[in-house]
Protein backbone atom coordinates (compact mmCIF):
# COMPACT_ATOMS: atom_id res chain seq x y z
CA UNK A 1 0.00 0.00 0.00
CA UNK A 2 1.48 2.88 -1.45
CA UNK A 3 0.61 6.35 0.64
CA UNK A 4 1.21 10.01 0.37
CA UNK A 5 1.05 12.31 2.94
CA UNK A 6 0.78 16.39 2.39
CA UNK A 7 0.94 19.32 4.85
CA UNK A 8 2.56 22.68 4.32
CA UNK A 9 4.75 22.40 6.64
CA UNK A 10 7.18 20.97 9.59
CA UNK A 11 8.62 23.27 11.05
CA UNK A 12 8.74 22.90 14.75
CA UNK A 13 7.62 26.69 15.18
CA UNK A 14 3.95 24.97 13.99
CA UNK A 15 3.46 22.81 17.28
CA UNK A 16 1.48 19.96 16.93
CA UNK A 17 0.75 19.05 13.14
CA UNK A 18 4.43 19.00 12.51
CA UNK A 19 5.18 16.02 15.25
CA UNK A 20 1.81 14.34 15.29
CA UNK A 21 1.93 13.81 11.22
CA UNK A 22 5.69 12.33 11.07
CA UNK A 23 4.54 10.20 14.00
CA UNK A 24 1.45 8.96 11.62
CA UNK A 25 4.03 7.91 9.05
CA UNK A 26 6.48 6.20 11.21
CA UNK A 27 3.69 4.25 13.05
CA UNK A 28 2.15 3.25 9.37
CA UNK A 29 5.69 1.81 8.05
CA UNK A 30 5.27 -0.25 11.29
CA UNK A 31 2.11 -1.44 9.95
CA UNK A 32 3.94 -2.27 6.29
CA UNK A 33 2.97 0.64 4.29
CA UNK A 34 5.27 2.69 1.93
CA UNK A 35 5.04 6.31 2.71
CA UNK A 36 5.85 9.32 1.61
CA UNK A 37 5.84 13.03 3.46
CA UNK A 38 5.66 15.78 0.68
CA UNK A 39 5.88 19.35 2.45
CA UNK A 40 7.70 22.49 2.21
CA UNK A 41 10.91 23.83 3.01
CA UNK A 42 11.23 25.50 6.46
CA UNK A 43 14.08 26.54 9.12
CA UNK A 44 13.79 23.76 11.58
CA UNK A 45 11.32 20.58 9.77
CA UNK A 46 11.20 17.62 12.34
CA UNK A 47 11.52 15.16 9.20
CA UNK A 48 11.42 11.48 10.23
CA UNK A 49 14.59 9.37 10.82
CA UNK A 50 16.03 7.67 7.64
CA UNK A 51 15.66 4.12 10.03
CA UNK A 52 11.84 4.77 9.86
CA UNK A 53 11.70 3.88 5.96
CA UNK A 54 9.19 7.31 5.85
CA UNK A 55 10.41 8.95 2.00
CA UNK A 56 10.56 12.86 3.00
CA UNK A 57 10.48 15.63 0.09
CA UNK A 58 10.50 19.05 0.47
CA UNK A 59 9.89 21.77 -1.87
CA UNK A 60 10.60 25.09 -2.89
CA UNK A 61 7.56 27.68 -2.45
CA UNK A 62 6.92 31.41 -3.62
CA UNK A 63 6.23 33.90 -0.89
CA UNK A 64 3.83 34.84 1.13
CA UNK A 65 4.61 31.62 3.57
CA UNK A 66 0.81 31.89 4.74
CA UNK A 67 -0.15 30.35 1.26
CA UNK A 68 2.50 28.82 0.26
CA UNK A 69 2.12 28.14 -3.70
CA UNK A 70 4.75 24.96 -4.85
CA UNK A 71 4.57 24.37 -8.15
CA UNK A 72 7.49 21.26 -7.65
CA UNK A 73 5.28 20.25 -4.84
CA UNK A 74 2.47 20.22 -7.69
CA UNK A 75 4.54 18.72 -10.28
CA UNK A 76 5.22 16.13 -7.78
CA UNK A 77 1.51 15.53 -7.20
CA UNK A 78 0.95 15.22 -10.21
CA UNK A 79 3.11 12.29 -11.28
CA UNK A 80 3.54 10.16 -7.97
CA UNK A 81 1.78 6.61 -7.74
CA UNK A 82 0.30 6.03 -4.95
CA UNK A 83 -3.03 4.23 -3.47
CA UNK A 84 -3.95 7.33 -1.48
CA UNK A 85 -3.54 10.67 -0.74
CA UNK A 86 -3.80 12.00 2.96
CA UNK A 87 -3.92 15.98 3.24
CA UNK A 88 -3.30 17.52 6.48
CA UNK A 89 -4.25 21.61 7.79
CA UNK A 90 -6.64 23.39 6.02
CA UNK A 91 -6.46 27.06 4.47
CA UNK A 92 -3.23 26.92 2.78
CA UNK A 93 -2.65 25.83 -1.22
CA UNK A 94 -0.38 22.43 -0.35
CA UNK A 95 -3.87 20.41 1.04
CA UNK A 96 -5.62 21.85 -1.63
CA UNK A 97 -3.66 20.80 -4.79
CA UNK A 98 -3.32 18.04 -3.34
CA UNK A 99 -7.09 17.73 -3.30
CA UNK A 100 -7.23 19.02 -6.81
CA UNK A 101 -4.88 16.67 -7.96
CA UNK A 102 -6.65 13.52 -6.86
CA UNK A 103 -9.44 14.06 -8.15
CA UNK A 104 -8.00 14.55 -11.54
CA UNK A 105 -6.49 11.76 -11.45
CA UNK A 106 -9.03 9.82 -9.42
CA UNK A 107 -7.36 8.78 -6.80
CA UNK A 108 -8.78 8.36 -3.46
CA UNK A 109 -8.18 10.95 -0.56
CA UNK A 110 -8.04 12.09 2.84
CA UNK A 111 -8.56 15.67 4.50
CA UNK A 112 -7.22 15.61 8.70
CA UNK A 113 -8.36 18.88 9.65
CA UNK A 114 -5.72 19.06 12.59
CA UNK A 115 -8.31 21.48 14.64
CA UNK A 116 -8.80 23.82 11.91
CA UNK A 117 -12.40 23.97 12.09
CA UNK A 118 -12.51 24.41 15.49
CA UNK A 119 -15.09 27.32 16.45
CA UNK A 120 -12.03 29.20 18.66
CA UNK A 121 -10.47 28.42 15.10
CA UNK A 122 -12.78 29.61 12.76
CA UNK A 123 -13.38 33.09 14.17
CA UNK A 124 -9.45 33.45 13.69
CA UNK A 125 -8.14 35.45 10.07
CA UNK A 126 -12.41 34.78 9.89
CA UNK A 127 -12.81 37.18 7.14
CA UNK A 128 -9.85 35.03 5.05
CA UNK A 129 -11.25 32.03 5.98
CA UNK A 130 -15.01 32.56 4.65
CA UNK A 131 -13.34 33.45 0.93
CA UNK A 132 -11.35 30.03 1.05
CA UNK A 133 -14.19 28.31 2.46
CA UNK A 134 -16.20 29.43 -0.62
CA UNK A 135 -13.29 29.00 -3.22
CA UNK A 136 -12.15 25.64 -2.79
CA UNK A 137 -12.22 24.93 0.95
CA UNK A 138 -15.73 23.33 1.45
CA UNK A 139 -15.63 21.71 -2.18
CA UNK A 140 -12.31 20.12 -0.86
CA UNK A 141 -13.44 18.51 1.65
CA UNK A 142 -16.85 17.49 0.98
CA UNK A 143 -15.04 15.62 -2.16
CA UNK A 144 -13.00 13.55 0.13
CA UNK A 145 -13.28 10.08 0.39
CA UNK A 146 -13.01 10.05 3.71
CA UNK A 147 -12.22 12.60 6.73
CA UNK A 148 -9.79 12.16 9.77
CA UNK A 149 -10.71 13.73 12.93
CA UNK A 150 -8.61 13.01 15.97
CA UNK A 151 -11.28 13.13 18.52
CA UNK A 152 -14.94 13.37 19.13
CA UNK A 153 -15.34 17.11 19.09
CA UNK A 154 -13.62 17.49 15.84
CA UNK A 155 -15.93 15.04 14.32
CA UNK A 156 -18.73 17.49 15.70
CA UNK A 157 -17.54 20.67 14.53
CA UNK A 158 -16.88 18.84 10.74
CA UNK A 159 -20.85 17.48 10.85
CA UNK A 160 -22.00 21.38 12.34
CA UNK A 161 -20.69 22.20 9.05
CA UNK A 162 -23.13 19.98 7.08
CA UNK A 163 -20.31 17.45 5.72
CA UNK A 164 -21.66 14.22 5.75
CA UNK A 165 -18.23 12.20 4.48
CA UNK A 166 -17.09 9.05 6.16
CA UNK A 167 -15.37 10.33 9.32
CA UNK A 168 -12.41 7.75 10.68
CA UNK A 169 -11.94 9.10 14.38
CA UNK A 170 -8.19 8.30 15.40
CA UNK A 171 -6.61 10.43 17.61
CA UNK A 172 -2.82 11.42 17.43
CA UNK A 173 -0.41 8.83 18.74
CA UNK A 174 2.84 8.36 21.20
CA UNK A 175 6.13 6.93 20.89
CA UNK A 176 5.59 5.57 24.92
CA UNK A 177 9.23 4.70 24.49
CA UNK A 178 10.37 7.74 24.41
CA UNK A 179 8.06 9.77 26.68
CA UNK A 180 8.62 7.85 29.60
CA UNK A 181 8.41 8.38 33.39
CA UNK A 182 10.77 8.51 36.21
CA UNK A 183 10.63 7.64 39.08
CA UNK A 184 9.37 10.50 41.60
CA UNK A 185 12.77 10.16 43.84
CA UNK A 186 14.76 11.31 41.07
CA UNK A 187 12.83 14.26 41.06
CA UNK A 188 13.25 15.67 44.35
CA UNK A 189 16.74 16.82 43.60
CA UNK A 190 14.62 19.94 42.99
CA UNK A 191 14.90 23.12 45.27
CA UNK A 192 10.56 23.45 43.73
CA UNK A 193 8.68 21.63 42.63
CA UNK A 194 7.47 22.67 38.72
CA UNK A 195 3.79 23.68 37.02
CA UNK A 196 5.30 22.74 33.77
CA UNK A 197 3.35 24.69 30.27
CA UNK A 198 4.96 23.73 27.37
CA UNK A 199 3.29 24.72 23.84
CA UNK A 200 3.36 28.35 21.85
CA UNK A 201 3.22 31.01 23.41
CA UNK A 202 0.08 32.41 21.68
CA UNK A 203 -2.89 34.19 23.41
CA UNK A 204 -4.92 30.83 21.99
CA UNK A 205 -2.98 28.43 24.71
CA UNK A 206 -4.90 30.65 27.76
CA UNK A 207 -0.94 31.29 29.19
CA UNK A 208 -3.52 34.29 30.82
CA UNK A 209 -5.74 31.95 32.64
CA UNK A 210 -2.63 30.33 34.23
CA UNK A 211 -0.69 33.14 35.15
CA UNK A 212 -3.79 35.14 37.03
CA UNK A 213 -4.87 32.05 38.66
CA UNK A 214 -0.98 31.60 39.95
CA UNK A 215 -1.10 35.24 41.12
CA UNK A 216 -3.82 34.27 43.88
CA UNK A 217 -2.52 31.10 44.88
CA UNK A 218 1.64 31.10 44.91
CA UNK A 219 1.79 32.37 48.46
CA UNK A 220 0.06 29.11 50.03
CA UNK A 221 2.76 26.93 47.93
CA UNK A 222 5.60 28.31 48.57
CA UNK A 223 7.66 25.04 47.54
CA UNK A 224 6.44 25.25 43.63
CA UNK A 225 7.18 26.89 41.17
CA UNK A 226 5.92 27.98 36.81
CA UNK A 227 8.30 27.42 34.12
CA UNK A 228 6.50 28.57 30.70
CA UNK A 229 8.54 26.94 27.57
CA UNK A 230 7.66 27.54 23.98
CA UNK A 231 8.55 29.54 20.98
CA UNK A 232 6.80 33.00 20.99
CA UNK A 233 4.10 33.75 18.11
CA UNK A 234 2.89 36.71 17.16
CA UNK A 235 4.77 39.10 19.67
CA UNK A 236 2.57 37.48 23.01
CA UNK A 237 5.65 36.81 25.04
CA UNK A 238 6.35 40.39 25.53
CA UNK A 239 2.54 40.80 26.56
CA UNK A 240 2.69 37.75 29.16
CA UNK A 241 5.83 38.99 30.27
CA UNK A 242 4.13 42.29 31.27
CA UNK A 243 1.49 40.39 33.29
CA UNK A 244 4.00 38.39 34.94
CA UNK A 245 5.93 41.69 36.22
CA UNK A 246 2.72 43.80 36.83
CA UNK A 247 1.80 40.97 39.21
CA UNK A 248 5.35 41.08 40.99
CA UNK A 249 5.72 37.42 39.98
CA UNK A 250 8.73 37.03 38.21
CA UNK A 251 10.43 35.19 41.23
CA UNK A 252 8.59 32.59 40.39
CA UNK A 253 7.40 31.81 36.85
CA UNK A 254 9.80 31.70 34.44
CA UNK A 255 9.90 31.79 30.72
CA UNK A 256 12.01 29.31 28.24
CA UNK A 257 12.77 29.31 25.00
CA UNK A 258 11.56 26.21 23.32
CA UNK A 259 13.68 22.82 23.85
CA UNK A 260 13.42 19.71 21.62
CA UNK A 261 14.09 15.81 21.38
CA UNK A 262 16.04 14.34 24.30
CA UNK A 263 15.62 17.77 26.38
CA UNK A 264 12.06 18.16 26.40
CA UNK A 265 11.36 14.59 27.28
CA UNK A 266 13.64 15.43 30.52
CA UNK A 267 12.05 18.73 30.94
CA UNK A 268 8.85 16.69 31.21
CA UNK A 269 10.13 13.95 33.87
CA UNK A 270 11.62 16.33 36.08
CA UNK A 271 8.20 18.27 36.30
CA UNK A 272 5.58 17.50 38.75
CA UNK A 273 2.16 19.15 37.12
CA UNK A 274 1.42 19.73 33.41
CA UNK A 275 -1.08 22.62 32.75
CA UNK A 276 -2.53 23.70 29.14
CA UNK A 277 -5.34 26.07 30.11
CA UNK A 278 -6.05 26.43 26.48
CA UNK A 279 -8.67 27.57 24.65
CA UNK A 280 -9.16 25.55 21.72
CA UNK A 281 -7.22 22.38 20.79
CA UNK A 282 -8.68 19.06 18.25
CA UNK A 283 -6.05 16.99 20.42
CA UNK A 284 -3.32 18.31 22.31
CA UNK A 285 -0.53 15.76 21.37
CA UNK A 286 1.68 17.91 24.52
CA UNK A 287 -0.96 16.53 26.80
CA UNK A 288 -0.52 12.70 25.58
CA UNK A 289 3.00 13.60 26.11
CA UNK A 290 2.97 14.73 29.24
CA UNK A 291 0.40 12.04 30.29
CA UNK A 292 2.96 9.46 29.05
CA UNK A 293 5.94 10.83 31.04
CA UNK A 294 3.51 10.16 34.13
CA UNK A 295 2.82 13.68 35.06
CA UNK A 296 -0.89 14.54 35.92
CA UNK A 297 -2.79 17.13 33.85
CA UNK A 298 -4.83 19.82 34.32
CA UNK A 299 -6.25 21.31 31.05
CA UNK A 300 -9.75 22.68 29.29
CA UNK A 301 -12.56 22.05 28.25
CA UNK A 302 -11.36 23.16 24.86
CA UNK A 303 -10.01 19.89 24.60
CA UNK A 304 -11.09 16.94 24.28
CA UNK A 305 -9.26 15.20 27.68
CA UNK A 306 -12.40 14.15 29.19
CA UNK A 307 -10.51 10.98 30.55
CA UNK A 308 -8.56 12.95 32.51
CA UNK A 309 -11.43 13.18 35.16
CA UNK A 310 -12.47 9.79 34.39
CA UNK A 311 -9.87 8.13 35.07
CA UNK A 312 -8.48 10.29 37.67
CA UNK A 313 -5.57 11.40 35.69
CA UNK A 314 -6.18 14.83 36.12
CA UNK A 315 -8.21 17.72 35.69
CA UNK A 316 -10.81 18.89 32.79
CA UNK A 317 -11.74 21.92 33.38
CA UNK A 318 -14.21 24.93 32.54
CA UNK A 319 -11.96 27.28 30.35
CA UNK A 320 -11.04 30.63 32.75
CA UNK A 321 -9.09 31.42 35.57
CA UNK A 322 -11.42 30.89 38.53
CA UNK A 323 -11.76 26.98 37.40
CA UNK A 324 -8.08 26.74 37.02
CA UNK A 325 -7.54 28.21 40.49
CA UNK A 326 -9.42 25.41 41.77
CA UNK A 327 -7.67 22.58 40.05
CA UNK A 328 -4.65 23.87 41.04
CA UNK A 329 -4.96 24.22 44.92
CA UNK A 330 -6.71 20.54 44.24
CA UNK A 331 -3.21 19.77 42.66
CA UNK A 332 -0.83 21.18 44.59
CA UNK A 333 -2.57 20.26 47.93
CA UNK A 334 -2.03 16.51 46.88
CA UNK A 335 0.96 14.78 48.80
CA UNK A 336 3.92 13.40 46.10
CA UNK A 337 3.04 9.54 45.84
CA UNK A 338 -1.15 10.88 45.28
CA UNK A 339 0.10 13.04 42.24
CA UNK A 340 2.50 10.27 41.25
CA UNK A 341 -0.60 7.45 41.55
CA UNK A 342 -2.18 10.00 39.39
CA UNK A 343 0.56 10.11 36.46
CA UNK A 344 0.73 6.25 36.23
CA UNK A 345 -2.95 6.22 35.27
CA UNK A 346 -1.99 8.50 33.39
CA UNK A 347 0.82 6.71 31.45
CA UNK A 348 -1.78 3.82 31.14
CA UNK A 349 -4.09 5.36 29.59
CA UNK A 350 -2.06 6.38 27.03
CA UNK A 351 -0.23 3.12 26.40
CA UNK A 352 -3.27 1.45 25.99
CA UNK A 353 -5.21 3.75 23.82
CA UNK A 354 -2.67 6.52 22.21
CA UNK A 355 0.29 4.20 21.40
CA UNK A 356 1.56 4.81 18.09
CA UNK A 357 1.54 1.30 17.15
CA UNK A 358 -2.22 1.38 17.80
CA UNK A 359 -3.06 4.31 15.97
CA UNK A 360 -0.91 3.42 13.05
CA UNK A 361 -3.10 0.09 12.54
CA UNK A 362 -6.06 1.83 13.22
CA UNK A 363 -5.27 4.47 10.19
CA UNK A 364 -3.92 1.12 7.94
CA UNK A 365 -7.36 -0.06 8.40
CA UNK A 366 -9.39 2.78 7.09
CA UNK A 367 -7.21 3.19 4.00
CA UNK A 368 -7.87 -0.73 3.44
CA UNK A 369 -11.28 -0.21 3.43
CA UNK A 370 -11.22 3.16 1.06
CA UNK A 371 -9.54 0.63 -0.96
CA UNK A 372 -12.25 -2.22 -1.36
CA UNK A 373 -9.11 -4.46 0.57
CA UNK A 374 -11.04 -5.14 4.17
CA UNK A 375 -14.36 -3.90 6.44
CA UNK A 376 -15.41 -1.20 7.77
CA UNK A 377 -13.44 -0.16 10.57
CA UNK A 378 -15.04 0.32 14.14
CA UNK A 379 -13.58 4.30 14.17
CA UNK A 380 -15.25 5.20 10.95
CA UNK A 381 -18.75 6.86 11.05
CA UNK A 382 -20.43 7.13 7.70
CA UNK A 383 -23.45 9.42 9.03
Amino acid sequence: MDIIQVISSLDKIYGGPSRSVPHLCQSLTKNNCDVTLLSLKSKTPNIPSSSTRVKTKLFDYLPPRKLSYSSPLIKELEKAQCDIFHGHGLWQLPTHYMAKVSRKRKIPYLITPRGMLEPWALQQSKFKKKIFFKLFQYTDLKQATCLHATAKNEYESIRKLGLTNPVAIIPNGINTNTYSPIPISNKRHKDKRRILFLSRIHKKKGINFLIEAWSKVHTNFPDWEVLIVGIDEDSYRSVIERQIYSLKLENSIKISEPIYGKAKVKLYQESDLFVLPTHSENYGIVIAEALSCGLPVITTKGTPWEELNQLNAGWWIDIGTHPLIKALKTALSLDDKEREKMGTLGRKLICEKYSIESTGKMMKDVYSWILNEGPLPACVTIS
